[in-house]
């Protein structure tokens, strides 16, 4: 029987995180430039240090860092800090820094596309490719409107978060997330 690593244990919760977290800011939309934005952060910081970790434990086996996955960890961590210590700049850094982090994230996601499906087929792959792609598209249109960002944050972000924690559980659920 094989055993669920350090990186699937903190996909599973990760994903989990972001499922409930999605599910309260689509319920709870006016709430998000309220107490949600400090969750919001932690949730960055969580991402973040997830990213650092797969950068760390893929740079041994493939001889060279994923330096994308390096540099999203690091914004998201930034990102995350930010929103916990300044919750009042929320609505900056939601219509400006937020969507930069949904963008970094999901390329970052997209270049480790080619080793998820070398660990866990093309099934995953194609959800991988589908679910950043969103992302990315969500990422790109609330960056360049961000007026259509400040209106519809709750609901983009809440789909997005629970996107990204579907992406999260499959992962944790996949062959890379065991040992």
């Amino acid at each position: 029987m094989k055993r669920r690593s350090r990186l699937g244990w903190l996909e599973l919760i990760l994903g989990v995180l972001l499922i409930l977290l999605g599910v309260a800011t689509i319920l709870l939309p006016g709430k998000v430039f309220g107490g949600l934005i400090v969750l919001f952060g932690f949730a960055a910081v969580i991402m973040g240090i997830g990213d650092i970790l797969l950068y760390i434990r893929m740079e041994r086996f493939i001889g060279f860092g994923p330096v994308i996955s390096l540099i999203s960890g690091i914004v998201s961590v930034m990102a995350g800090i930010m929103l916990v210590v300044y919750p009042g700049a929320g609505v900056m850094v939601l219509s400006v820094l937020f969507p930069i982090w949904f963008i970094a994230h999901c390329i970052s996601r997209l270049s480790h596309a080619g080793t998820i499906r070398l660990f866990s087929g093309n099934g995953m792959y194609y959800t991988t490719l589908i679910l950043n792609g969103v992302g990315l598209a969500l990422g790109t249109l609330m960056l360049f409107r961000p007026a259509f960002s400040l209106a519809a944050i709750g609901f983009i972000a809440g789909f997005y978060l629970i996107l990204l924690g579907t992406d999260s559980i499959i992962l944790a659920c996949s062959n890379v997330g065991m040992r």
